[in-house]
């Protein structure tokens, strides 16, 4: 069945069907996050509705209050719930990402699309860290060795001062977003995006953009945290501007409304990803998928599709890092005339 991607209608529904119904919150405590997976089994938390609004606080990938504070952030700075979080949970792994969650929508079944409208994104702390280690990130073998840094946010003029002299805009969004994965895929690892999303770590998902999930266990049970103030694509050293975020969702069902892999849709863009450990085939995935949304929504034949993606549509890598790569093509909205 063809999926219709509804970013326009919605985006200029949003905020009176925000008004209209109170928001549900779900503050970040040792009861409401799970450590490093998504599952069909997982218990839920919390339990909305389509057309929901929920506002979730989530956690940095930081690390513990200590070590923070060992690294020169100031204690005031550090929420509370970050040590409570770190001191009481002790179910973990097998990643290592702290995700606020599952959140069940109640009409979703395997079969159908979630929507995620992104409404509002909120940075909670004055500060990012970043840094690399041993074996990790895309040039290992080149920094054989860890590195940290902190890095002060100026939250009213929306910039990261990474050093003097340089200042980094910031675009806040949620590394981390997902539902549970198929039941047979078990506890899935929090760290290789794939089919349901996940750690996709893909900077166009910013306030203002919707998000488009398949939908693989009852209740969809939806993740999200890895809050990030800003990244560039690849996230090469395996770490962007990781913060403490906040964000506000409204969530819609889309009954039997099949999709392989996630998408997205910006006011300017429409958006296809592709996952996998091979960056070829991760590219395969996504531009295969471009091709399918140009075919079903916008009605060219398969031969013009794939030239279209050849002379309009940006392919970009998403992240390089995450065992699974990622990439994203981006078809820009203002080639259509109506």
């Amino acid at each position: 069945m063809r999926f219709r991607f509804t970013i326009a209608a919605c985006l200029l529904q949003s905020a009176a069907l925000v008004a209209q119904s109170p928001t549900s919150t779900l503050l970040a405590s040792p009861s409401t996050v799970v450590w490093g997976y998504y599952s069909a089994k997982a218990k839920p938390v919390m339990t909305v509705h389509s057309g929901d609004t929920v506002r979730m606080q989530t956690l940095s990938t930081c690390g513990p209050t200590e070590r923070m504070i060992a690294e020169g952030v100031a204690p005031a700075d550090i929420p509370s719930y970050n040590a409570d979080i770190y001191r009481e949970v002790k179910d973990r792994g097998p990643g290592g990402h702290i995700l606020t969650g599952p959140l069940e929508i109640a009409e979703a079944e395997p079969g159908d699309v979630l929507e995620i409208q992104i409404l509002k994104i909120d940075i909670d702390v004055p500060f990012a860290c970043n840094g690399f280690s041993v074996g990790r990130g895309f040039l290992p073998n080149d920094f054989p060795y860890s590195r940290r840094k902190i890095i002060p946010l100026d939250r009213d003029k929306m910039i990261a001062k990474f050093a003097p002299g340089i200042e980094i805009p910031l675009h806040p969004f949620f590394g981390s977003m997902g539902v549970a994965t198929p039941e047979s895929a078990g506890r899935y690892d929090s760290a290789p995006p794939w089919m349901h999303g996940g750690n996709m770590d893909n900077k166009e998902l910013v306030a203002g953009t919707t998000l488009y999930l398949p939908v693989h266990a009852k209740g969809a049970l939806f993740e999200a945290g890895d809050g990030h103030a800003g990244q560039g694509n690849g996230e090469v050293d395996i770490t962007a501007l990781e913060t403490f975020l906040t964000g506000t969702f409204r969530f819609v069902v889309h009954k039997d409304r099949h999709l392989l892999w996630p998408r997205a849709e910006t006011p300017t863009s429409y958006i296809s990803m592709g996952f996998s450990p091979d960056l070829k085939e991760a590219t395969t995935l996504a531009v295969r998928d471009m091709i399918n949304f140009l075919v079903d929504e916008k009605h060219l034949s398969r031969d013009e599709a794939y030239m279209f993606t050849s002379v309009a549509v940006d392919v970009d890598i998403t992240q390089l890092v995450d065992g699974n790569v990622g990439v994203h093509a981006m078809c820009p909205k203002s080639v259509f005339k109506p």
